[in-house]
């Protein structure tokens, strides 16, 4: 067992040579990996947790780290950064742990009685959890960094800004927001660009929170939020938008994700969808889907863009914001690592440990693997009075402070 486990981390420090690494096994002995100091000591407390790292790789790991039979002291970014090697990510996974996955694949699929399930699962934790490491706005998507010392409170309005002129968003107009969150999107549009946005969300803590905020800021003429499946929405909007909440759809309801954007957008109307995406597709990660994001589905941009031409979308542009993620995911981690103390009071050290690999991992997913996000500007068929640059992208405020709308 020894053995096969110091093959494979041999292995996995030989593909990553500048992350010098020690690990303690379960009979006291130590091996260290890599020149130079260890960034962390990986400890095993049994073999069994050896044998699951072995056999079951990046499920294995996750399990046994929760149940506190392996233990990381030092960097636990650097040990993330190694779990994006392929040898841990495609480990074939023994056929009662396929069948396992599978069964949970079809329990957990997003159909319309399901999704609130799937959603309460991740969301539903109370939002005094989330206030422990998101930014003031409650914004639990990738932030915009046009500099790396930009604060997680700024780059996540950047960001609103940015989608607000992907869209050509103008006062007065409708949008609407599938999967609003906490509101910020709401709540930017409206007091920004004095759209009138439309959100919806399944989960009920967010949908209360984001009530309360619009009548916190005066916002009930202008804004409103939907507690609803983003199946049954109905109207047509100017404007359409949603970020963050496409990775949650599941592959097979990919295409009428794409039909119901084009019936709630007017004909020649501008949509922007921020997702989590890959170029290729590629085994979903087991415990990810497990523990963190039950029904979710990880598309490849191919996947997105013949969706979108079926529907009778037309992509315009498309962004690649990867490392703004892997920067927004490190902000996050630390806010939630000064927090962990309150975190584990509240659901115990089991779960401090799952959401720290969460977040860490996810960081390194983007930095080194092959998670990618993109913001994919589109039409509602086509608009021949759009602008023929990206100039309204980058251009500076009105002397007022106020953004320019992104009008020409």
């Amino acid at each position: 067992m020894k053995k096969t486990l110091h093959d494979l981390l041999q292995r996995l420090s030989s593909n990553a040579p500048d992350v010098p690494f020690t690990v303690r096994f379960w009979d006291g002995t130590q091996s260290q990996y890599g020149r130079g100091e260890p960034a962390f000591t990986l400890a095993f407390r049994n073999q069994r947790a050896a044998r699951r790292v072995i056999t079951t790789g990046v499920l294995g790991f996750g399990e046994e780290y929760m149940a506190g039979a392996l233990d990381v002291e030092g960097d636990f970014k650097k040990l993330m950064a190694l779990g994006t090697d392929p040898q841990i990510q495609e480990v074939q996974l023994p056929l009662p742990t396929r069948l396992s996955i599978a069964v949970q694949h079809l329990v957990t699929a997003n159909r319309f009685r399901r999704s609130p399930r799937n959603i309460a699962h991740h969301y539903s934790r109370g939002n005094d959890f989330y206030k422990l490491y998101l930014d003031d706005s409650m914004t639990y998507s990738c932030a915009y960094f046009k500099t790396d010392d930009d604060t997680l409170e700024k780059a996540q309005q950047q960001k609103y800004e940015h989608v607000c002129r992907k869209l050509q968003l103008r006062e007065g107009e409708s949008l609407l927001d599938v999967g609003s969150g906490w509101g910020g999107m709401l709540v930017y549009a409206a007091l920004q660009y004095g759209a009138k946005p439309t959100g919806c969300t399944l989960s009920e803590p967010q949908f209360d929170f984001t009530r309360e905020i619009i009548k916190q800021r005066g916002l009930e003429s202008r804004a409103s939020v939907l507690l609803q499946d983003y199946r049954a929405l109905k109207g047509t909007f100017d404007k359409w938008v949603s970020i963050g909440m496409f990775e949650h759809v599941g592959k097979k309801y990919i295409g009428l994700f794409m039909r119901t954007a084009a019936r709630c957008l007017a004909p020649g109307g501008i949509g922007l969808l921020h997702t989590i995406g890959k170029e290729q597709a590629s085994r979903p990660d087991p415990w990810t889907m497990k523990y963190i994001f039950p029904g979710g589905y990880i598309p490849t941009l191919g996947e997105i863009i013949d969706a979108m031409g079926e529907a009778g979308l037309v992509p315009l542009d498309v962004e690649n914001l990867r490392l703004h993620y892997a920067a927004t995911l490190d902000r996050w981690a630390e806010r939630f690592e000064r927090s962990a103390a309150k975190v584990k009071a509240l659901f115990g050290e089991s779960f401090v440990r799952m959401w720290r690999m969460f977040l860490n991992g996810s960081a390194a997913g983007f930095r080194l693997g092959d998670l990618r996000l993109y913001q994919i500007t589109f039409s509602n068929g086509l608009n021949n009075t759009l602008h023929l640059t990206r100039d309204h992208l980058y251009v500076d405020p009105a002397p007022d402070g106020r953004p320019t709308s992104g009008q020409p």
